[in-house]
């Protein structure tokens, strides 16, 4: 394999569920980056460094977490980048590798892929993301010319396609990233590849689990979380920055893909 993985991690308790897949994950990637929000915990960065060989970078910011994880990812000599949010990867490869091991194989033969859900993924999640989601899906659909679920926190690059979103993009745009990298690459004449799986299903019921939760708790917890109107404000705000930053970059001025920044 020649893809590395990128990924942002917010850690809540998901150590020991990482420690029973790093074999897989090392064996699939040729090398492990992962962000952790500021002034991370000592005892996991030891952890993940010296007994995994992860490559462990701390973000100044928690919204440069996947800006800051693709970054170090392109330090790595290979041909593509698959980033992944932490806690959809493990979810995913726990619950079905072999969907998860195709889309890595595929990330190795486009400039970008990205992974979006099928509606059995989707309808585990709360009511909350899906109606707000369908909004900035929309909305970066339009810009990219084709209907996409563009949310699902897991996108593949070609080395030359990550180069040019660090020459384009600032950190700090956090979950608008979701439609700034694909409408950048987008402009830029980059071929985007779009795969629905069914492993990106909802991961948060998993936060302080032992392992990836089954059905009925995520039911259980959708339901939960669709009866906290603050879930509904915050989803709503996430909605809104994915589609400001879709749009502001449907209009940034672009560097050619050429030159340097």
């Amino acid at each position: 394999m020649s893809v590395v993985l990128a990924s942002a991690w917010h850690p809540r308790g998901e150590l020991s569920r990482f420690e029973r897949i790093a074999p897989l994950l090392q064996e699939v990637y040729a090398s492990l980056v992962v962000s952790l929000p500021p002034e991370p915990d000592d005892d996991l960065v030891n952890t993940l460094r010296n007994r995994y060989g992860v490559f462990v970078v701390a973000s100044p910011d928690w919204s440069w977490g996947r800006y800051v994880a693709l970054q170090t990812a392109l330090n790595l000599a290979q041909t593509h980048v698959q980033y992944v949010d932490f806690d959809r990867l493990l979810r995913w490869v726990e619950t079905r590798a072999s969907e998860w091991r195709q889309i890595v194989e595929l990330t190795q033969g486009v400039d970008c892929l990205i992974v979006g859900r099928t509606d059995q993924a989707y309808r585990t999640h709360p009511q909350a993301l899906v109606l707000t989601e369908e909004i900035s899906n929309l909305v970066t659909s339009h810009l990219l010319g084709r209907s996409m679920d563009v949310s699902a926190g897991c996108k593949g690059f070609s080395r030359q396609a990550a180069e040019f979103l660090i020459a384009n993009c600032e950190p700090g745009n956090a979950l608008g990233t979701d439609a700034e990298w694909p409408v950048l690459l987008y402009r830029a004449g980059f071929d985007i590849a779009y795969r629905n799986v069914d492993g990106l299903d909802w991961e948060i019921p998993d936060q302080y689990q032992g392992r990836a939760s089954g059905k009925a708790r995520q039911r259980q917890q959708a339901d939960i979380y669709d009866a906290n109107p603050i879930n509904w404000e915050r989803r709503v705000e996430i909605a809104l920055e994915i589609v400001r930053v879709g749009l502001e970059a449907s209009t940034r001025e672009i560097v050619s893909r050429y030159e340097d920044k």
